[in-house]
């Protein structure tokens, strides 16, 4: 066979002679030359398929929006918590600040990037390490790491720290602050090249990042007065309150007692054992760690759960055949490959994984799913954190078939797990790359 190098002209001839013969190519050429793709998409009668209510369902309290922000993770754990204090004070509707626990989010990963930056001083810039370090900060995150911020700094409501312009348009001041965080590295990797002590510039650098962090978001309340009416319209009023006390007395659950649980089938990790990875993000530099285990599995978890009462902090592929008007993911109800000429964009999970086509990239909780008649579940009920515009106000679902093959994580509580799955959790975790694992989880 003569290898291919170069296209040629006879090469393009047969090419465009092929598209002139297919008819159906210009129909849809003349469609998306004034048409979102997104429109022409989808296909409405396949998405009619997967409304309705759902066999099993818990209750939640409110559609929350993350704006333009990356901070779904942060938004699906607080909605969480969120639910417990709704319980104890008796209250419809509530909410937790985001802006609150994004202001130390960003001053974490600050601390943690120029801690890096000494601690690998000595190491050439053009290593996979510090190409993943210097990218330095973003809006995402993972549960592991809304445990550590939760845990350190609690949390309050939403009325006494409220949303910022900048906490939900984050992108122009992340590349400022990122712009300062590289210069202060180059700074950084010369004092200890040099041999000097680089902790007391350090200090004076993360000042400058909290300063800056204080004129965007606002500086985060000390001290606060919790004050509600609650269902039935009785008034109270909790005094002098911290964040970490409120946290305690209103939400009170050990966060430890989450396990994530991952299904990530790739040649990196074995299935039934813990994985670990370091990444950026994570405020303490501790190796992030979740159960990989085979889909079923994962699914069993998390029927347990919702049947329990409880919603699930997800991640999946937001990218991957979603709907985002109509509040639908679904392979069969989004169609891209067959409007742009009917090719084929299936490829095994964990090889799509591998291969950079499918990502976990977004997180939600999953508060229902419905069984068939043979009690499988067909479809399952999503809370998004994109406003109440889009979805069934705010509501997505998304197929079975969506969810074998774009959700990667599910957060349990570990008195769902069996015996035998308590017990993987004490094998010594396969170790994963940071860089290597760039979708994160």
């Amino acid at each position: 066979m003569t290898k291919l190098k170069d296209i040629t002209k006879d090469l393009l001839a047969r090419w465009r002679a092929d598209y002139d013969s297919d008819a159906s190519a210009h129909v849809l050429n003349a469609a998306l030359a004034k048409t979102d793709m997104a429109e022409l998409a989808y296909v409405p009668m396949n998405g009619a398929k997967l409304k309705g209510g759902f066999s099993i369902e818990v209750k939640t309290r409110g559609i929350t929006a993350q704006r333009k922000s990356g901070r779904c993770w942060m938004f699906a754990a607080l909605n969480i918590l969120r639910e417990r204090v709704a319980e104890k004070c008796h209250l419809e509707e509530f909410e937790l600040s985001q802006n609150y626990l994004t202001f130390y989010d960003k001053l974490e990963k600050a601390n943690n990037f120029l801690e890096m930056v000494i601690e690998h001083a000595s190491e050439p810039l053009n290593t996979q390490r510090m190409r993943y370090v210097l990218r330095a900060m973003d809006d995402g995150g993972f549960w592991c790491e809304a445990v550590d911020l939760i845990e350190k700094y609690g949390v309050v409501p939403k009325q006494v720290n409220p949303e910022s312009y900048q906490s939900e348009h984050t992108d122009l001041f992340l590349k400022t602050i990122n712009r300062l965080l590289r210069k202060d590295a180059m700074e950084l990797r010369e004092l200890v090249q040099q041999g000097k002590a680089p902790y007391a510039r350090k200090e004076e650098m993360l000042a400058e990042a909290y300063k800056a962090e204080c004129i965007a978001f606002g500086q985060p309340v000390k001290q606060f007065d919790f004050a509600y009416r609650d269902k039935d319209e009785a008034y109270h009023c909790d005094r002098n309150l911290t964040p970490k006390a409120f946290y305690e007395k209103y939400v009170g659950q050990d966060l430890r007692e989450y396990v994530p649980i991952i299904n990530e089938p790739t040649s990196d990790k074995e299935l039934h054992a813990p994985v670990a990875f370091h990444a950026i993000e994570n405020m303490y530099g501790r190796d992030m760690k979740a159960l990989n285990l085979p889909q079923e599995e994962l699914e069993e978890l998390c029927l347990k759960q919702l049947k329990d009462g409880e919603p699930i902090w997800f991640a999946c592929d937001a990218g991957a055949f979603g709907a985002r008007k109509e509040g639908v993911w679904d392979p069969a109800s989004v169609q891209y490959e067959q409007l742009l000429g009917g090719f084929d964009l299936s490829m095994p999970k964990g090889a799509g994984l591998e291969y950079r086509s499918y990502a976990s990239n977004h997180a939600v909780l999953l508060t229902g799913v419905n069984l068939d008649a043979d009690g499988q579940p067909d479809r399952w009920k999503i809370e998004n954190s994109w406003g109440e515009d889009v979805g069934e106000k705010g509501y997505f679902v998304c197929s079975e078939a969506y969810f074998r093959a774009y959700g990667y994580e599910a957060v349990i509580q570990k008195k769902h797990l069996s015996e035998e799955q308590k017990q993987m959790l004490e094998k010594p975790p396969i170790l994963v790359n940071a860089w290597d694992e760039d979708a994160g989880w």
